[in-house]
């Protein structure tokens, strides 16, 4: 690691957080079995008000190795997971692992198309999948290779209680999973893994340098990409995760599983994260403000990762009802710009701190936060951290550094940062530079004090006129105006042979359309170049599950109505 110097944001981390963490030696296995060994009595998972011990989930984990190991899966092979949050998906994860075979992550709402497209990349044998997807899976042409479905049925993790409520009738689930199964060749129930002995101890364990994870990102391009996440880089995370929060309290701590856990985020905050300092992680399949709201009537959470719209949700909602939410001492936000009215409406109901941090799939995906006390500065992402390095470059000549305060493209290096793209060297050179330097395709700037502002992603960069417009800097100026709830920007062919700055807007509940009015006002707030060409209004904005805008989809939507 570089020296104290060369990293001035030291200066401004909180009080005793370690400017570098020490490197596990373990694999992420040895992170839950240590976890399982000191805080096995203590609740590991809520699930609907079922709690499972972190003795019940290590015991889950051992049989559920041992029913992989039975079905063929050994060291390197990879085990496809389409599960929402559930325990299941912990125990699963957890005992893919503990074979030295490598997870990769599905989400559960993906079409067979989307699917296939991953499958056939990583060549998975087996599949553990929710139940109410295994037809969506067996719909894949033949010629996609799995050998055996796992099909977990999500309400066996539920109170007998919970069922009823659900209408759920314990035989009428039976008979209705028995003709399931009748029905589909190479379908196995997940309990029944779970009736196998626990795996030998000596059988071979996985290395800290072996890869535990395909986690798939499109990036910017279109095309998913397995990223490869070796022990060491998810295990460090998690580390540096528990480093960047002073006064966490192992064994103690109350961590609500809202984001989904086959995404980078959730996957981290929860599955390693959480696991390794004891929490207690309270999981919910879908966010849900009243299911949320629930529950921490009975679980008060203390730690809430999650994205800017569910803080504002969850806020209003808090105080509208007037749920206690005192007990949330930490909250990381996360894959989107923090609105700082957000954190004012979170910080008056909750009257703990929310702060920004970033991150990519192939970080592991956090490498920024701001800290967590006085020294956060709204606006930023935050500084590195511990043992993360970072500079800013030229995007065309990485060699050349950028002055303090100049935009240019964000490289990091350190621990968390992935070994390259699952069968993909081409790609892989062209992000992963000789010294451990990571190109992440964002334009930042970095002040004097090493805090990093992100200004836009090189490819969403609209090029028109020879001119760069950021989409970001075009619909910040465009949410300003009274009439626009929310806005995204994209670039569209132009007659010129560049492109033309497009908005899409959400118009404020009661507002009406005037395009001229507010191009007029960007008018005020823009140079000319930057001014939207044309401006449509859409009922709502294509997200992800966690609430990113999604650009890309956006402008392929306006294409397909030009």
């Amino acid at each position: 690691m570089t020296s104290t110097s060369s990293r001035p944001w030291l200066s401004s981390y909180a009080d005793g957080v370690p400017h570098d963490i020490d490197l596990p030696e373990g694999s992420l296995v040895d992170l839950i079995e240590g976890s399982v060994k000191r805080f096995a009595k203590k609740p590991a998972l809520v699930f609907f008000g079922a709690e499972t011990s972190y003795r019940e989930l290590g015991d889950q984990i051992a049989r559920a190795a041992e029913g992989l190991r039975k079905l063929g899966v050994g060291k390197g092979d990879r085990v496809a997971l389409v599960l929402p949050n559930c325990p299941q998906h912990i125990a699963a994860f957890y005992a893919v692992l503990r074979l030295g075979a490598i997870v990769i992550e599905h989400n559960p709402l993906y079409t067979p198309r989307e699917l296939r497209h991953q499958f056939e990349d990583h060549g998975a044998t087996v599949v553990i999948a929710w139940d109410k997807v295994v037809d969506t899976i067996q719909r894949m042409p033949d010629d996609v290779a799995f050998e055996h479905i796992v099909s977990v049925d999500l309400t066996r993790a539920m109170p007998l209680r919970t069922r009823i409520a659900l209408r759920l009738p314990v035989k009428k689930a039976r008979d209705a999973r028995t003709a399931l199964h009748a029905r589909v060749r190479r379908t196995i129930d997940w309990r029944s893994l779970l009736e196998n002995r626990r795996i030998r101890t000596s059988h071979p364990r996985p290395g800290v340098d072996d890869i535990a994870l395909l986690q798939y990102t499109s990036g910017t391009t279109g095309t998913p990409k397995g990223a490869m996440l070796t022990h060491l880089n998810l295990h460090a995370n998690a580390l540096q995760g528990r480093a960047w929060l002073p006064g966490l309290e192992e064994g103690s701590e109350v961590v609500y599983g809202v984001l989904p856990m086959f995404h980078a985020y959730g996957l981290t905050l929860c599955l390693t994260f959480a696991m390794s300092a004891g929490a207690r992680l309270v999981l919910l399949p879908r966010f849900d403000v009243d299911l949320v709201l629930d529950a921490a009537k009975k679980h008060p959470p203390t730690f809430l990762p999650a994205v800017p719209p569910i803080y504002q949700r969850l806020a209003e909602a808090a105080e509208k009802r007037g749920t206690d939410l005192s007990g949330i001492r930490f909250a990381i936000s996360g894959a989107m710009n923090l609105p700082p009215a957000t954190v004012e409406l979170w910080e008056r109901v909750t009257g703990g701190l929310l702060v920004e941090g970033y991150g990519l799939t192939e970080t592991s995906p956090v490498a920024l936060g701001n800290p967590v006390g006085p020294t956060r500065r709204a606006g930023t992402i935050g500084v590195p951290f511990p043992s993360t390095e970072v500079k800013v470059v030229d995007p065309d000549d990485v060699t050349s550094e950028r002055p303090t305060g100049e935009a240019g493209e964000l490289l990091i290096r350190g621990p968390q940062v992935f070994q390259g793209y699952w069968r993909k060297p081409d790609q892989t050179r062209e992000v992963l530079l000789d010294d451990g330097w990571f190109r992440t395709g964002d334009i930042v700037s970095i002040d004097t004090d090493g805090f990093v502002t992100v200004v836009d992603r090189i490819k969403e960069l609209i090029i028109t006129g020879g001119f760069n417009v950021s989409p970001s800097e075009v619909e910040d100026a465009l949410r300003q105006h009274r009439s626009v709830k929310d806005a995204a920007v994209v670039g569209l062919p132009g007659s010129n042979g560049g492109e033309d700055v497009v908005a899409a807007v959400v118009l404020a509940e009661g507002a009406s359309f005037d395009e001229k009015a507010l191009r007029d006002f960007c008018r005020e707030a823009l140079t000319a170049y930057k001014v939207p060409k044309r401006i449509v209004v859409l009922d709502a904005l294509p997200t992800s599950l966690i609430g990113k805008v999604l650009r890309r989809k956006v402008r392929d939507d306006l294409l397909g109505k030009d």
